[in-house]
């Protein structure tokens, strides 16, 4: 949002009003109010709540101003931001149970994937955290309506007949890697089109070459020109065969939407099976594009020339942030449970756990939201950890899960015995654990992708700056929970790109965190 000096409304543009709705309505449910309540505090009527949300009705500064006081939020600021900060009491036994909220690589998947259905998409239970309102500004800017329920957790999408590429909002665009996502389904609906360079995570180099690879056999033809890249597509009909160099998820799911409007079938090999990638194919399926193969490497694509649908789709769990609310109960020593852990993706995980002395206990198995996903609920117990005999290393699926590893270096540094952890996927991510040496922890770093993890830790407060990669962010909370007096995590605002509200959440299992600003 920008402001002058004498101004008091904001520009007034349909992204940014979209941008100030959504805010203000995730400040109101995070307070607990409904739209009457907030009406009533600022005297207004419940249908100009409802509009202001929805980003259709202009809004003053000084309204802003009003609605921040009656949410004891900072909607806006004016200057320059101020970064967000955490306090945390650490040492506290945690207790109690919590919900794993759905994935926010399968909603972004779907987001991307939304562009292919002419009809109505209804996403269920999305995760509302800043990588998701990324695409969705991205999708607006090209004309793409997508409006959030009154409660603040459904999604409606409706894609226009011609996309407005022009207009994309290429400062979005750039701030995620995501966007890469859009040359899949793009390739069928658009010739020529130009999209921003992909951003996102401070992990090191991360070529673009594979999805190159996934895309060539379906005409595309992709240079990179004045921070775009120029893709152009000669469209191929029959069938094709795609081999993909990398296993990665974001690969597999521009390969398949890629396939989904093509002409023939699509045998997809070396595909990753991961939980996203199975929930952008539960998600077409739903749109009449027959696939076989899914959860295994092997995907055959029946592709389809329209796809015209109204369809709903209840996003799945998400396995990394199970993984992470898991690991705060096993680093404090406590005994909690977290519901709806999708149990098919997290099975690696929990057995290298049990094989460290974790001891817990398992639900009977129940379906998700969507059908398909089995979850389970989980308990930890207070255990007496051993480091692990053998490397503790990710692999695709069904191994472990790349992004749950760094929450095993926080683990065993709770561990008796050394571990040694290899983040092969990551060039730099592994250096950014090494800050658990500033909370006490013993972490050497052997290499830019090895790790050498001795403990147990006589945990202690300190202050710690957030390091620039999501889940290593995460792992330092996670650490500060267990660390005896206070510490604080500085610019924590990466944090919210992949969890919503998490700090929020944990103290609703009794961690004592708190959240301000400098």
């Amino acid at each position: 949002m920008r402001y002058g000096r004498r101004m008091t409304t904001l520009e007034q543009t349909p992204q940014h009003l979209a941008q100030v709705g959504a805010l203000i309505r995730g400040a109101r449910q995070h307070r607990g109010l409904t739209q009457a309540q907030l009406a009533e505090r600022l005297s207004t009527s419940q249908s100009a709540i409802h509009r202001i949300e929805q980003g259709s009705q202009n809004i003053s500064l000084d309204m802003l101003t009003r609605v921040s006081d009656a949410l004891s939020a900072d909607i806006i600021t004016l200057g320059s931001p101020r970064h967000a900060h955490l306090r945390v009491t650490g040492g506290q036994t945690l207790s109690g149970s919590i919900r794993v909220n759905s994935s926010k690589n399968a909603a972004v998947a779907l987001l991307c994937a939304s562009l292919l259905n002419r009809g109505r998409t209804t996403l269920r239970d999305v995760a509302r955290i800043v990588e998701v309102e990324r695409i969705l500004t991205v999708l607006r800017s090209i004309g793409v309506r997508a409006t959030w329920s009154p409660n603040g957790h459904d999604l409606e999408i409706v894609v226009p007949d011609r996309l407005d590429l022009t207009s994309i909002d290429a400062e979005a665009a750039r701030r995620t890697r995501s966007i890469i996502m859009f040359l899949g389904p793009l390739l069928g609906l658009q010739s020529t089109f130009d999209l921003p360079y992909a951003g996102g995570c401070d992990l090191g180099t991360r070529t673009v070459e594979p999805h190159m690879v996934a895309l060539r056999p379906f005409g595309l033809e992709v240079t990179a020109a004045s921070g775009f890249y120029a893709a152009s597509v000669a469209r191929t009909s029959g069938d094709v065969s795609v081999v993909l160099t990398e296993r990665g998820d974001t690969v597999t799911e521009n390969a398949i939407m890629a396939a989904a409007r093509h002409d023939g079938v699509t045998t997809i090999r070396n595909a990753s099976p991961n939980y996203m990638v199975q929930d952008l194919c539960f998600y077409l399926e739903l749109l009449g594009v027959r696939i076989d193969g899914i959860g295994t490497t092997t995907l055959h694509v029946h592709g389809v020339a329209e796809i015209d649908a109204d369809v709903e789709y209840a996003v799945s769990e998400d396995p990394v942030e199970a993984m992470s609310l898991l690991t705060a109960g096993i680093v404090t020593g406590s005994e909690i449970t977290v519901e709806r852990t999708p149990i098919e993706f997290m099975e690696i995980e929990l057995t290298t756990l049990a094989e460290m002395g974790l001891r817990y206990t398992r639900s009977a198995e129940y379906v998700a939201r969507n059908g398909r996903t089995r979850l389970v609920d989980v308990t930890v117990h207070p255990s007496e950890l051993v480091a692990a005999r053998g490397t503790i290393h990710p692999m695709p699926f069904p191994g472990l899960n790349i992004d749950n590893l760094p929450f095993f270096a926080v683990i065993a540094a709770c561990a008796t015995g050394s571990t040694l952890i290899h983040d092969w996927v990551y060039d730099g991510r592994a250096i950014h654990l090494t800050d658990l040496t500033r909370l006490g922890a013993n972490v050497r770093l052997l290499d830019a992708h090895r790790l050498d993890v001795t403990g147990p830790t006589h945990w202690s407060g300190a202050e710690v700056s957030c390091p620039p990669a999501l889940r290593p962010a995460v792992v330092i909370l996670l650490a500060m929970l267990a660390a005896k007096g206070t510490s604080v995590l500085r610019n924590v605002d990466i944090i919210a790109r992949g969890y919503e509200q998490l700090a929020d959440r944990l103290r609703e299992l009794g961690a004592q965190i708190e959240t301000f600003r400098d």
